[in-house]
């Protein structure tokens, strides 16, 4: 007699994984290497809920056992700038494999952020050159993966693999913005590296949107339209990606205009 589908479904689960409570980051990349299902991968992303430069994702693979070269590693955004430069390269000179890529502006517009957010995951995992056996990502599933994959909540700070992926993400994103500002200087994104503050919006009203700034999201458009300007590409306007709102209040909110959202395109 055949397997019944019951048994068929049961047999393609993964083994379950017990975790070491005081594994602490380092408990599930350890826990699914014991089953057999490494080497594992995190993924992470820099720059989703910025209005200007380039979203960078980063995989990250670490070698088991090697905790004690990381023991400063968390989410790169809790960590200083220098802190940040030095686990950088501590992470370039001791991983197994990792990738980095940069998605432009203009893929971010004619695509919509989200969409070009889980592309960019799919390619940094595919760009390695050692195949995962398990892909961990930060905060939210992503499919497409020629692996096994698992959602971390807040996986940065939680899982090393992913944890290092951000910092390989957040310093490559920083670096491209410092370079942006020596181009750009009155945007100031050697300060705000292209996220919404009060001097970036101050910026945006006074000067207009560059062509590095994402015109898909409404903030930018409103500052275009104010300055007879029109999307330098083909723009992608979401409902999502025109309400991001980081660090300050909604971009409809700041607008000068109260009408309603903008037309770009």
């Amino acid at each position: 007699m055949g397997s019944s589908p019951v048994a068929v479904t049961m047999s393609l689960r993964p083994p379950r994984v017990p975790i070491r409570r005081d594994g602490g980051t380092w408990a599930m990349q350890s826990a699914l290497e014991r089953r057999g299902l490494g080497p594992v991968v995190g993924v992470d992303e820099a720059g989703r809920g910025a209005c200007a430069g380039p979203l960078v994702v980063a995989s990250c693979m670490l070698r088991p056992g090697d905790a004690a070269k990381f023991g400063d590693l968390t989410d790169s955004k809790l960590m200083s700038p220098l802190a940040r430069d030095r686990m950088y390269d501590t992470v370039r000179a001791r991983a197994v494999d990792y990738a980095v890529v940069v998605i432009p502006p203009d893929e971010v517009d004619s695509r919509g952020v989200g969409y070009a957010n889980l592309e960019g995951m799919r390619r940094a995992v595919a760009w390695l050159d050692v195949h995962p056996g398990y892909v961990l990502t930060d905060g939210f599933r992503v499919s497409g993966f020629t692996a096994p994959s698992m959602a971390v909540i807040k996986g940065d700070a939680a899982v090393a693999c992913i944890a290092a992926a951000s910092v390989l993400a957040k310093v490559t994103r920083d670096r491209i913005m410092g370079e942006l500002h020596e181009e750009l200087p009155v945007y100031g994104f050697d300060e705000h590296k292209g996220y919404i503050t009060g001097r970036h919006h101050a910026a945006l009203r006074e000067h207009g949107p560059s062509a590095v700034h994402r015109w898909s999201y409404s903030n930018v458009a409103f500052a275009g339209i104010k300055h007879g300007l029109r999307p330098p590409r083909r723009v992608a306007l979401s409902v999502a990606a025109a309400d991001v709102v980081h660090n300050g209040g909604s971009p409809r909110q700041g607008a000068e205009s109260g009408r309603g959202g903008a037309r770009v395109g």
